[in-house]
């Protein structure tokens, strides 16, 4: 069965980099929540609720199994979206683990902004770190009570974090926190980040074929150097007049509350655990046909003088713009043809407008949603154009 079967031939859709489409088995997910069993988790014994509670519990082991992390070290909290959880773990960190903050030059705006406020909300400096072009990131600094906040893979072309666990062995070595952007690498690749011993990796399921959900992977020993000042329902045992006392520190089990203020989206959470099935159930031929569709459009693009790529190296998320033709116009014609592409800076404006100085581009990124006639239908119409 084709999962992406409600897709017409006519519509190409190339913007999984910011949200992937769900396969049929993750929407029936969510609608089976709704029409089964939709009931509060972690609040009810009636039977939807212990299926809801199931369902979530699982989606918990089955993130830590697929980044092969212990339970014993590790938790896993939901939230929003990896903005919301970066920017919650760097508002509740104590002000005494942090002396200077690190991000890297190639940051989307979530970690790049949400370092601008922390250093300032602890008046201490922040460092801007060069990546090289492989994604690397120099280790020539001393990270002592330091907060490093790095993604693993950029959003405009892919390039990844190639020495990933020699800089979170290296920070750690110097008595510093690595939290790690994982957005861009659950979907595709996420065997980079399996046992990366990083003090938090978040991450947005909806960009891996889930519904819009966030997650945050955290070591529990990160939690005694945090405040919580973002609180509210599910996340206490017993309330007094002026004190509470949190389920995190009531049960050791019930950790993964202290960033889970309020109900959560529960069907969502369940969807997300299904997803986690299908991606693991993704074929050799699955991978072999979106190297294959990624490669021929790559080959494509590199072939016309007039398109200047960013980045050297095929990837499923690719970005260029077309010498004389602005981006947004371009953007705007190949939706008019039913190509869904995105065109601008892609929320990485400090790199790709400031340092590199490009012009706003445009940016195909590919999917196990991508067919092979998908990149002829955009060899056709980018020739029109």
């Amino acid at each position: 069965m084709n999962d992406f079967d409600y897709l017409n031939e006519k519509t190409v859709y190339l913007d999984a980099a910011c949200q992937s489409l769900r396969p049929r088995p993750v929407i029936e997910a969510l609608d089976q929540y709704y029409l089964e069993h939709n009931s509060c988790g972690e609040r009810v014994k009636y039977p939807w609720g212990e299926k809801t509670d199931a369902m979530v519990e699982a989606a918990r082991k089955k993130t830590l199994k697929l980044l092969k992390l212990k339970e014993k070290d590790y938790f896993v909290s939901f939230t929003l979206n990896t903005t919301y959880g970066i920017n919650l773990l760097l508002n509740e960190i104590c002000a005494e683990y942090v002396e200077k903050v690190f991000t890297s030059d190639i940051e989307h705006n979530s970690p790049f902004l949400a370092t601008m406020a922390l250093a300032r909300r602890l008046d201490v400096p922040r460092v801007v770190l060069k990546r090289a072009e492989d994604g690397s990131l120099p280790l020539e600094e001393d990270f002592h009570k330091a907060v490093l906040v790095v993604n693993c893979a950029a959003n405009f072309d892919g390039r990844q974090l190639v020495n990933l666990k020699e800089v979170v062995k290296k920070v750690h070595g110097d008595g510093g926190l690595v939290i790690v952007d994982a957005a861009q690498a659950m979907a595709h690749y996420h065997e980079m980040l399996e046992k990366t011993e990083a003090d938090a990796i978040c991450f947005s399921a909806h960009k891996m074929y889930a519904p819009s959900l966030g997650v945050m992977v955290v070591r529990r020993d990160l939690v005694p150097k945090l405040t919580q000042n973002f609180i509210g329902g599910g996340m206490v045992d017993d309330v007094f007049a002026d004190d509470y006392l949190l389920s995190a520190e009531a049960n050791k089990d019930h950790v993964h509350t202290i960033f889970e203020a309020g109900l959560q989206a529960w069907g969502e959470i369940c969807a997300y655990s299904v997803a986690l099935d299908w991606l693991g159930g993704r074929t050799k031929a699955d991978k072999q046909r979106l190297t294959a569709c990624t490669e021929e459009l790559d080959r494509f693009l590199r072939s016309n003088p007039r398109v200047q790529m960013v980045g050297k190296q095929a990837n499923p998320t690719m970005s260029f713009y077309v010498e004389g033709l602005d981006s947004h116009l371009l953007g705007a014609a190949l939706g008019k043809e039913g190509i869904m592409a995105r065109a601008g800076y892609f929320c990485t404006h400090y790199y790709l407008d400031k340092i590199c100085k490009y012009p706003p581009l445009v940016r195909f990124s590919l999917s196990y949603a991508t067919r092979e006639s998908d990149i002829e239908r955009v060899k056709r119409v980018m020739g029109k154009i």
